[in-house]
């Protein structure tokens, strides 16, 4: 578990299976904040609740899970706020996921603490890098694994929401 205290909120990151019940509702709000961006960019509009339930069908979280992947949480001042997912793609390579703080707590050093966290679960497993995949319009989401060392990478991955990819050496 990692926890950062920064005066008046205190910040901690611990693995939570897939499956318990934050974890469901931090996963549903991070494919409702990607997916309403998404459909307000190319559709005008949010997302439905039946496009949220297909989407969550379609692109399940089960690989999250031990001993190939984990579901990092983020909790601020003890509630949850965010996650981070991280698989390991082979014996060099681990791929993050589902990387999302809930709107009111960014700002507040929740996803640099997210990050660092897989980076080092990453070390853990002995890989050497982390790779991820993201859209061209998560413009806040590209600034921060910029600034935390990654580097735009060719793709590693298709799928219709991969428009840019990028990866980093750790040391």
């Amino acid at each position: 578990m990692t926890h950062t205290d920064t005066g008046l909120a205190r910040w901690a990151v611990a693995p939570l299976p897939v499956a318990a019940p934050e974890s469901a509702a931090l996963l549903r709000a991070y494919l409702t904040d990607v997916a309403d961006r998404w459909y307000e960019l190319h559709h005008g509009r949010r997302s439905t609740a039946e496009e949220i339930e297909r989407h969550l069908r379609e692109m399940p979280s089960d690989d999250l899970a031990p001993p190939d992947g984990v579901l990092l949480v983020a909790r601020h001042d003890g509630e949850p706020a965010g996650c981070a997912g991280l698989r390991r793609l082979d014996a060099r390579t681990a791929e993050l996921r589902r990387m999302f703080l809930h709107p009111a707590k960014r700002g507040l050093g929740g996803a640099s603490m997210l990050l660092s966290a897989a980076e080092e679960r990453a070390r853990g497993w002995g890989v050497q890098r982390v790779v991820l995949d993201t859209r061209l319009d998560l413009v806040e989401a590209r600034a921060l694994y910029e600034r935390h060392g990654f580097t735009e990478i060719p793709a590693y991955s298709h799928g219709p929401h991969s428009e840019i990819w990028y990866g980093k050496e750790l040391a």
